[in-house]
Order: C-alpha cells, then structure tokens, then sequence
C-alpha cells in the first residue's frame, strides 16, 4: 500500500486498487476502483492540483438531492414575489421534480439535462414557453450550487435553452378597440382604454387609486399592483420592477371617458378605481368574463385583455416614439435598464400621449 500525508492507495482482494485522501481531516475514498495502481496514482494527482488550485468539491456536498436543494433554494429567497414564488413552485412540482428531485446533485450531468429537457419538449406538455422557464429555473438553482461550493459547473449547458419564442400575439385596431370599450360592461370600459392607449397591465389598473388619476395634469402615475394566486388571495405590491413604478400621459381624448368613470367612483383619494359590486379590489375572473362576452359580441374570440397593452405599444411605436421613451412608458425593465431609462422625459411622454390623442380623433372622424 502507498501513502503519503494526505493520500493513500491500498490493492483490495479483488485485485483492483483504492484510493483516499484527507481534506480537512476528513477523508474521501475515489467514487471508484481503478485497475493499476498507476492509475489511482494519478487520480490522487488530479485531487491534488484541484486542492493546489482552489478548484477542488467535496463530493459528499453533492449528495444532497435536488428537490431537498431547491426547497432551501426557495426558502432563502424571502424577495421573491408572492406570485413568482407561486409560478417556481409549480414548475418544480410538476414539471421539474418527477424527473431530477430524487437525483443527487453531484450526479446531475449535462446529458441528465438534456434528456430531460428532451423529454418535456417530445412529450408536447408544458409549451415550449414553460419549458424554457423550466430550464432556466434549474439553470438558477444549479447555479447557486455552484455558488455553494457543492458543485464544480453547471451541466445547464444546452445554447439557447433559456430562450423564450412565444407566438406573435395579435394586435387591435383603434376601432376594434372602440367597439370592444362600446361592447363591455359600462364599468370596464375606462379599464379597456387604459390598458391600451397608457399601456397598464391588468393588475396595475386593478391597483388604481382616485389619487393616481391626476386629470390637471392629464396623467396617471402606477405605484402598486394586484396579484392574484392560485388560491384566490390577493397581494397587494410594487410593480415587477423598478421601472414599473411610474407616471404615464394620457390621450386627451380619452380624459372624458375617465372623467365619466370617476364620477361613478367613491370619494376618497383611495378608492379603487375598479372593484366588483360590494367595493371589494376586482377579481380576475370577474373582468375576464365581462371581457369574454365582449370579444364575443365584436367577433374578436382569441384576443386577451393583455393584448390590448400589446396594442398600445405599437401604436406608441407608430407615433416615432424611441426604444427608450417606449420603455419608459410601459415600465418595460432589462439588463440596460439605466440606459433605457436615463434619457426618457415626461415631456417627450407628452407628446406620445398628445400623438395618439390625434390618432384616436382621426379615427372618430372618419366614423362619423
């Protein structure tokens, strides 16, 4: 048997040769056997320059399984949204665990990824907008593990994997917009123009306030936002992001309309702009109803509510707006964003909104 300080090569009763070595007091045998002693000589070596070089994992880290890893890898993200908590937990459980949670990270390889990911995308089920939000997930929790010291890389390894390429959605016209506004339940109809001519997300416009409305100055300002989980349970936050929160120019066409509607609403500078019956912050499910029957009626089956934001930003677009100040309008946020944001100007907003206002009016005229 040959040994040194740290390492030692002994010949079992099998004829073959076993190597181990001391870190940190605490000794590690080779994941496997090795038929010369010259080869578990040279295992030892390796070990060695990892240790030398910083780069060496102890590969018992590894031995936690991935679903015990990412249930603390959630748990240690006390900033992760109420939803986006939700949206991960559903991806593990359904479409992640079944598959890797039992597997120990050390022997979670490149190749155990693409299988999997292989598998998610023949078997039809979830979309290949899913999958890629898998993939990322276990990419970031694998990344972590790297981070951690459990595992030497990240076998998320497949280009482009984490690329989403949802289909284009389908974009109203101005008139197509008027009629479903015309076709919806009186109370939603300021709803319909402000997700498409301000760009507000549905969960910004269920948060709005009388005092987010400012009709002297012709603007709304988006400060919070509605989420709603799975179990119906209402989160009241920040926007996504910082870019989120902000004060949009509204179309002066369309401040009559949001005029008429604030006069249904309570006063109070608190009063939701938009509530179900008994006053209480609007369901999902109570304006996807409304807007379903509206679609309906105006033979627009197949578009969604949030398509009218899609809308929006491409008629912003029309008007010559820039990348920048059409980032800074629909609270769009990226890797650049002190870039995107740091020429934007409300007054160039202004004349966003003022650009469409003359859009709308040319389009009314034409109708009459």
């Amino acid at each position: 048997m040959g040994r040194s300080r740290w390492g030692s090569v002994r010949k079992l009763p099998s004829g073959k040769f076993q190597a181990r070595y001391c870190v940190d007091l605490i000794w590690h045998n080779a994941p496997s056997t090795f038929r010369t002693k010259r080869e578990a000589d040279a295992y030892l070596a390796a070990v060695r320059a990892d240790i030398d070089r910083g780069s060496w994992i102890d590969p018992d880290a590894g031995k936690v399984t991935f679903s015990e890893y990412s249930s603390r890898w959630l748990a240690e993200r006390p900033q992760l949204r109420p939803r986006t908590r939700e949206l991960y937990a559903g991806q593990l459980r359904l479409h992640i665990l079944p598959v890797l949670g039992s597997v120990e990270l050390g022997e979670i390889s490149p190749s155990r990824i693409r299988t999997w990911r292989a598998d998610l995308i023949s078997a039809g089920k979830p979309g290949a907008s899913t999958t890629a939000k898998c993939y990322r997930l276990v990419h970031a929790v694998l990344a972590t593990a790297v981070e951690d010291g459990i595992i030497l890389r990240n076998p998320c390894m497949i280009r482009g994997a984490s690329a989403e390429r949802p289909a284009e959605r389908p974009i109203a016209t101005i008139a197509q917009v008027f009629e479903i506004a015309d076709a919806i339940a009186p109370q939603f109809r300021a709803a319909v123009l402000l997700a498409t001519f301000c760009g507000l997300r549905l969960g910004e416009i269920r948060a709005l306030r009388r005092r987010h409305l400012d009709l002297s100055r012709v603007t709304i300002r988006i400060e919070e936002q509605f989420q709603e989980l799975t179990d119906g349970t209402l989160v009241l936050g920040p926007p996504k992001t910082d870019a989120g929160v902000r004060t949009v120019a509204i179309p002066n066409v369309i401040l009559p309309e949001l005029e008429h509607h604030l006069a249904s609403v309570p006063a109070g500078p608190d009063r939701l702009l938009f509530t179900t019956t008994s006053g209480e912050p609007l369901r999902r499910a109570t304006l996807y109803t409304a807007w379903q029957r509206a679609i309906e009626a105006v033979g627009l089956t197949g578009l969604r509510f949030h398509d009218l934001r899609h809308t929006g930003n491409t008629l912003a677009a029309a008007t010559g707006a820039s990348t920048k100040e059409l980032m800074s309008r629909m609270g769009h946020s990226s890797s650049r964003a002190a870039l995107i944001y740091q020429h934007a100007t409300q007054d160039r907003d202004k004349v966003i909104a003022d650009s469409l206002s003359s859009m709308i009016m040319e389009h009314q005229s034409a109708g009459s």
